[in-house]
């Protein structure tokens, strides 16, 4: 620590060496006319001689990684938004006065140069600097570059640190931004117009979670942060906009791992007049777009696994999942009691107040889940666990409702919606039961919401596709918070400096 200390005091003298010779250390704007990834890819075969007849003038900024000091020379690399490039700066080019402005530059400050394109002797591009400036003097010293940043727990809280010391990680939101652009694009083209509903809602409703509460001076109520856009968009489909989807924040006052935070971002959107099939259909089709454009490719690998997302993908109802996945059997599936005793032999600790549907729930979740790593639509859901859905004409104990699976995780949430406002008024009172037996995520009732289906609703269907989970997918991020760019953690020491070090004082 003494020493991290001691770098800082270093950095804070050179500081304030540059105010006293009158040199800003915190300078303003600089005109940028190239970005050194797109100079590295432009030029990487252009060789020396073209460069020396045909001079290439470039003006830069960026944030100084390396740094050589060579006496009358200094070799250096600036890294930018999209990637790195060398430059090289000369005590007679620059002159004296200008030139010792380095001796008061250290790794991780930005600068500002201006110059042209080289070759040096051993063939690397890069920058002969006319001229530059210090535009931020940084105060504490980066992560070592050639370890890199690899304390995870740094990573997550500094995320800044992480864009800087790993180019992976900018790699990943990158690819984030991208995903999300092409599934705006996809349902553009089908005719879906884009909403945005609430995040502050009078009912908490469209999910079994548990929310936030928050409370409203002026108008004096408590509103809860939304766990699901999906009643607000249902109301919309009542209102005749009969393709919408939202890419939308939700919040839920849950647990935290690899594969849940709190606040987390969804695409959900609704079709009238489709179906749970219809739904199926179209996912075949999206997420392998998805892949092409992305990747290149219908195949990629997820954590040491090859996954194939080529259309069609298998269908499995929850019954047979667990007979032919779970080896659960098919006698033991029908009967409460049956059921609860299988799941206590395969060390499930089961609740009393267990319905058939949610240990059905639990047995998918323990047996069958984790091992659906090729895209699969687990299909036909327990109606008890659908209070939103339509149920099967040809088995009222089952929803027309599927779940995609890929790498083990759920990616995809969808059903046939219910608009039959009398049950759904039915649905809504045994969920408040529910909730009167201490299940804190049941459904509330939502009366506004069930006058807008006694207006009537069209048949519809909707789904919900997690964001996280899917650039998790397309970028082999083996948890959520690597692909959230400030994700929650649990509180820590005001003030976090570098990796190891604690407050300076």
């Amino acid at each position: 620590m003494e020493e991290i200390n001691q770098l800082i005091r270093e950095r804070r003298r050179k500081l304030e060496e540059l105010r006293r010779i009158g040199i800003d250390p915190y300078g303003s704007r600089w005109e940028v006319n190239a970005l050194a990834g797109e100079l590295q890819q432009r030029y990487r075969e252009t060789p020396a001689t073209v460069l020396e007849t045909e001079p290439v003038s470039v003006s830069l900024a960026g944030r100084v990684m390396t740094l050589r000091d060579h006496g009358k020379a200094t070799f250096a690399h600036l890294q930018d938004r999209s990637g790195q490039i060398q430059i090289y700066l000369r005590k007679d080019i620059l002159g004296e006065e200008t030139y010792q402005l380095l001796k008061l530059t250290d790794i991780g400050d930005l600068l500002g140069i201006t110059g042209h394109l080289f070759r040096t002797r051993t063939g690397e591009l890069s920058v002969w600097v006319q001229g530059f400036r210090i535009l931020t003097k940084s105060l504490w010293p980066l992560p070592e570059k050639w370890h890199g940043l690899v304390d995870v727990e740094t990573r997550y809280r500094q995320r800044y640190l992480d864009l800087v010391a790993n180019p992976e990680a900018a790699m990943i939101f990158t690819r984030r931004s991208q995903i999300i652009r092409e599934i705006r694009d996809f349902f553009d083209q089908r005719g879906f117009l884009e909403v945005e509903t609430p995040m502050m809602q009078g009912v908490a409703g469209g999910a079994a979670a548990r929310p936030f509460m928050t409370y409203h001076n002026a108008l004096g109520i408590d509103l809860y942060l939304r766990i699901a856009p999906e009643l607000y968009l249902k109301r919309l489909l009542v209102g005749g906009l009969d393709r919408v989807y939202e890419i939308n924040r939700n919040f839920r006052n849950e647990g935290i791992d690899t594969r849940h935070n709190p606040e987390f971002t969804m695409l959900e959107f609704y079709q009238a007049y489709a179906d749970y099939r219809d739904l199926m259909a179209l996912t075949e089709e999206m997420v392998p777009h998805l892949c092409r454009t992305i990747l290149g490719t219908e195949q990629l690998t997820y954590q040491g696994e090859r996954i194939n997302l080529s259309p069609p993908w298998p269908r499995l109802a929850v019954a047979e999942a667990l007979r032919k996945v779970g080896g659960v059997q098919e006698e033991d599936l029908g009967d409460i009691e049956r059921v609860r005793a299988v799941a206590g032999h395969r060390g499930i600790q089961v609740k009393a107040e267990w319905g058939w549907g949610k240990l059905l729930d639990e047995l998918m979740a323990h047996l069958v889940e984790p091992h659906l790593i090729q895209p699969t639509f687990l299909v036909d859901f327990p109606l008890e666990l659908s209070p939103l859905a339509k149920q099967k004409p040809d088995d009222p104990r089952l929803a027309e409702r599927f779940e995609l699976f890929v790498a083990g995780m759920e990616l995809v949430n969808a059903y046939t919606e219910l608009n039959d406002p009398q049950e759904q008024r039915r649905r809504f009172q045994e969920q408040l039961q529910e909730r009167e037996r201490g299940d804190e995520e049941a459904h509330r009732m939502d009366e506004d919401f069930v006058r807008a289906l006694e207006y009537g609703m069209p048949p519809a269907a909707g789904e919900g596709i997690g964001i996280d989970r899917l650039v998790m997918l397309f970028t082999d991020s083996p948890s959520i918070r690597d692909v959230i760019l400030f994700p929650q953690l649990r509180p820590k020491g005001e003030g976090i400096g570098p990796p190891g070090s604690s407050d300076v004082v």
